[in-house]
């Protein structure tokens, strides 16, 4: 909760702020990295970096953050928090980290705020960011002490033992631990990061979604290529399509996220479009596994049957489950799909039962349109989950 003191300079300057926080971050950024280029080398997503949506999701969640204790003192945006720990755990965050992202951080404020900063300006926000911050290192302790990690401390070996092509974009690895252990548990819909040395030497780390079931002795992680080399967005996917082959060894983290399936018998909804459909398959893995027989909608929009990855094995999925059903709606159908609609999803078209939960991944006009479609049909907003591959730009 914020203080007495800071609650009406916060209310007072977050226009300011707020007007400001893009043109905040990028200059933070560039400080950071002048004082520390190991990491951009190392650990900040050169791509995100290249194309600003790292510095929209800083800024968005900062002014989230701050506008949330104005307008809701006694409450915590944890879903915000979740996500954005589980992140930091899969990167190794630690909470020294903390400390330096404030000394750029405040330099970058006073830098483009000037005089406006005045000392007590400068303690209201000093006591947002340690706020926020320390909500993140609480999350985060708890995140490294449920994976059995040391702070910071989430990396392993492990072994590609096949690889597959599953389109001509997507390619899915199987991994195992270097020294021979099973793969450890993870819950379904978590994902890895895989951290890779580049030609230049740099060490540049993503996250994939776990695409199997949990309790399998082996992961496996399904990655798209993204296909403009003129940019960073694409280096470790390319990197991975070209040179990673049976027997090599990779960098992992333990799995983290926090968009998972939540225990219980109630229905559920798992839409998704392109690459987002691989944390419901490792949800819809699971719960055939598991022998479930909740009631389970699938909705799943892709370019065409050919762009679609493991698009057999989730309609084997669906059929092993008796209780759901499947709903494809394709940019280009073509004869191979005569059972898919074509163009967007349309939910309204689906019949969902009370007290579905849902969950959403996918680009984000995607999400987005979904999520509203499913808020108008009555679903609570706290009943729709979803996550996001790169920066959360929800709130930026």
């Amino acid at each position: 909760m914020l203080s007495e003191q800071s609650t009406p300079v916060i209310r007072e300057t977050l226009p300011v702020v707020g007007a400001a926080i893009q043109e905040i971050t990028e200059r933070f950024y560039g400080k950071l990295f002048d004082a520390h280029p190991e990491l951009l080398r190392d650990l900040f997503n050169r791509g995100n970096q290249a194309n600003g949506e790292q510095q929209k999701a800083l800024a968005g969640s900062i002014a989230a953050f701050a506008g949330i204790l104005l307008e809701r003192p006694d409450a915590r945006p944890d879903a915000m928090l979740a996500r954005i720990a589980n992140k930091h755990a899969s990167l190794g965050i630690t909470s020294d980290q903390y400390k330096v992202v404030h000394t750029h951080l405040f330099a970058a404020i006073v830098d483009v705020l000037g005089d406006a900063v005045t000392p007590e300006v400068a303690a209201a926000w000093d006591e947002v960011y340690w706020l926020m911050a320390n909500a993140l290192i609480a999350i985060e302790t708890g995140l490294y002490r449920q994976a059995g990690a040391a702070e910071g401390d989430v990396w392993q070996q492990m072994v590609i033992v096949d690889r597959r092509q599953e389109t001509p974009d997507v390619v899915s690895f199987t991994l195992k631990y270097a020294d021979g252990r099973p793969a450890g548990a993870f819950r379904p819909g978590q994902y890895v990061s895989v951290q890779v040395g580049l030609p230049d030497g740099a060490h540049q780390i993503r996250q994939y979604s776990l695409s199997c079931a949990p309790g399998r002795p082996e992961w496996r992680i399904t990655v798209k290529r993204v296909h403009d080399e003129t940019r960073p967005e694409g280096e470790v996917s390319t990197w991975l399509h070209r040179n990673a082959r049976v027997g090599d060894v990779l960098t992992v983290s333990a799995p983290f996220g926090d968009l998972t399936l939540v225990d219980g018998d109630g229905p559920l909804l798992l839409a998704s479009a392109g690459i987002g459909s691989t944390p419901m398959l490792g949800m819809l893995n699971h719960l055939a596994a598991t022998g479930s027989t909740r009631a389970v909608t699938v909705v799943h929009a892709d370019r065409g049957p050919a762009d679609h990855a493991h698009r057999e094995e989730l309609r084997q999925l669906v059929q092993a489950l008796p209780n759901a059903t499947l709903h494809l709606w394709y940019e280009n159908p073509g004869d191979q799909a005569p059972e898919a609609a074509t163009g967007q999803v349309d939910i309204d078209a689906i019949d969902l039962p009370e007290n579905t939960t849902a969950y959403l991944c996918g680009p984000l006009p995607f999400m987005r349109a979904v999520r509203g479609d499913l808020l108008r049909r009555g679903l609570p907003a706290q009943d729709i989950h979803y996550e996001v591959f790169g920066p959360d730009l929800w709130l930026a």
